[in-house]
């Protein structure tokens, strides 16, 4: 494989800010990394100045956690779908995805999981699926169809993640359903992340599941139960657990700037910058479906056609870490939020979210105003 040097970077990883930087890919891993010109000459050199300009930062590959889809297609709707889908956010920064499905019948729902399964085998940008349905509070469905909500029956999540074969990375139910404790306990158990999220949960309960092994609280604040003074609900609970990473979607519609910095403050290391993004991410405004739901989009928000609840976003993740900072996050925690914290939390901190020596050599070039100029995946320049 082509080695590649790109270098005269501010190169923003691990929570660290280094002033003209480079880093090295050989045989699609970090090799090397250094500052100024102690960098040794490759097949590709990449002046990072003299295509992002002045100020021109390099970022791990963005990993998204959380997102059903882009450029009009749904994650939910098969491979070439996917694949339509994959290429928007890949465009956008996001080298590697979780899968996300939205509620749908459990026949659907493992035929699905078996299908990402056979893509992660067969694409390495793909780490494997979240389940957010159909283990939801129908109180807190969301662009969820509630017909189609069920508590978690120990058979039916295992039918779930029997059909995933160790791909599903993340599973979102809501704990105060019957079964749901046990059924934080088998995700876990399985190897996925559980999450909460779609929940009534009251801030006791939320700790109870962390306790159980939840370590995920899905899209912070939104379908769930707000912070009170006197009842401070489960976005409380997750940031004073240290286990716990709470996803945010930074668009400012479904968090305010305020609150996007308050998540940031009171979750320090703890957040994932998540798009959430359904099919008219990257696309027109106009009526899309998500799963069973009918949703329009106007002026880039989507909103279900029933009852006018957010329908996820069509947010990508460099307009996220845009928002971010402009929310008066500093731009290494918001990076991390976008690479290190989300590779983590699904159990992939080892091989993604971060440049360092023998990391996947997954990078972002952006300019000063944090737009993306060059994306490269496992060493070679995206498409």
């Amino acid at each position: 494989m082509t080695a590649t040097v790109i270098h005269s970077a501010r190169l923003v990883s691990s929570g660290s800010d280094v002033a003209d930087a480079w880093v090295r890919f050989d045989d699609g891993l970090v090799s090397a990394t250094g500052t100024g010109s102690s960098w040794t000459d490759a097949e590709v050199v990449v002046d990072a100045t003299q295509i992002a300009g002045p100020g021109a930062i390099l970022s791990p590959g963005f990993i998204d956690i959380h997102g059903h889809g882009g450029a009009g297609a749904s994650y939910d709707e098969g491979v070439e779908a996917i694949r339509t889908a994959r290429a928007l956010h890949r465009a956008h920064g996001t080298t590697r995805a979780v899968l996300s499905l939205v509620t749908a019948s459990l026949d659907d729902l493992a035929r699905r999981a078996s299908e990402i399964a056979d893509l992660t085998e067969a694409d390495p940008e793909i780490l494997g699926s979240h389940l957010e349905g159909p283990f939801l509070d129908p109180g807190h469905q969301g662009a969820h169809e509630p017909s189609l909500l069920r508590a978690p029956i120990a058979a039916d999540v295992q039918r779930l993640l029997d059909a995933g074969r160790g791909t599903v990375r993340q599973v979102t139910i809501a704990p105060e359903l019957p079964g749901g404790i046990d059924a934080i306990r088998s995700v876990v158990a399985a190897g996925a992340a559980a999450a909460v999220g779609h929940t009534d949960a009251d801030a006791a309960m939320a700790a109870a599941a962390f306790d159980a092994g939840a370590t995920i609280l899905t899209h912070a604040f939104n379908a769930m139960r707000g912070i009170h003074h006197r009842a401070p609900g489960p976005v409380l609970a997750a940031a004073a657990d240290r286990r716990v990473v709470l996803e945010a979607i930074a668009d400012n519609v479904h968090l305010d700037p305020h609150v996007i910095k308050l998540v940031f403050d009171a979750a320090p290391d703890r957040v994932a910058l998540v798009t959430d993004a359904m099919a008219a991410a990257g696309s027109a405004d106009g009526h899309y479906d998500l799963g069973a739901v009918k949703v329009t989009v106007s002026d880039g928000v989507a909103r279900t056609d029933d009852t006018g609840s957010i329908a996820g976003s069509t947010l990508t993740q460099d307009v996220a870490l845009q928002r971010a900072v402009q929310a008066g996050v500093p731009l290494a925690a918001a990076i991390r939020a976008l690479t290190e914290t989300p590779a983590a939390a699904i159990g992939a901190g080892d091989r993604v979210g971060r440049l360092d020596t023998g990391m996947l050599g997954d990078a972002v070039l952006l300019d000063a105003q944090l737009r993306v100029h060059r994306v490269w995946v496992g060493g070679r320049a995206a498409a």
